[in-house]
């Protein structure tokens, strides 16, 4: 379960070629290295893990009893380098050109065009059923 880290440092680590993702914690550095290979297709070069202790929190235990504090989840990161010319698709940007925000001038104008559609339908509808009794 090798999930990649999408920040700020992951994204600026990749002019180097390097990737950061989240493994677990019993995972070795040559199962990861296979991981990656295999899910990504790349050639891995190197690979350096973290072990990162889960930070202190505090919780209350009701409204006159003393807070308690409790641990986050420790949790394994992985540096892997890959082959120059090699990339993860992951951690592309993805280049989706944004939806415009529709301004009330763009709402109005596509509210009339729906009137005059329906009104056409309904104009229509009644020729072809003044058509049909003359037929008859």
């Amino acid at each position: 379960m090798i999930t990649p880290r999408a920040t700020e440092k992951a994204y600026v680590a990749q002019s180097q070629n390097t990737y950061i993702f989240f493994v677990p914690k019993a995972a070795t550095k040559q199962a990861i290295a296979k991981a990656i290979a295999e899910e990504f297709k790349v050639t891995v070069t190197d690979v350096r893990t973290a072990n990162r202790k889960g930070k202190a929190t505090r919780f209350s235990r009701g409204k006159h009893a003393y807070p308690g504090i409790t641990y986050r989840q420790d949790h394994k990161v992985a540096y892997i380098t890959v082959k120059e010319g090699d990339k993860i698709p992951v951690f592309e940007e993805v280049k989706a050109e944004e939806p415009k925000k529709a301004d009330k001038s763009d709402k109005k104008d596509d509210k009339a065009e729906k009137k005059a559609a329906k009104k056409a339908d309904k104009a229509e509808k009644k020729t072809t059923k003044k058509a049909e009794k003359e037929s008859k």
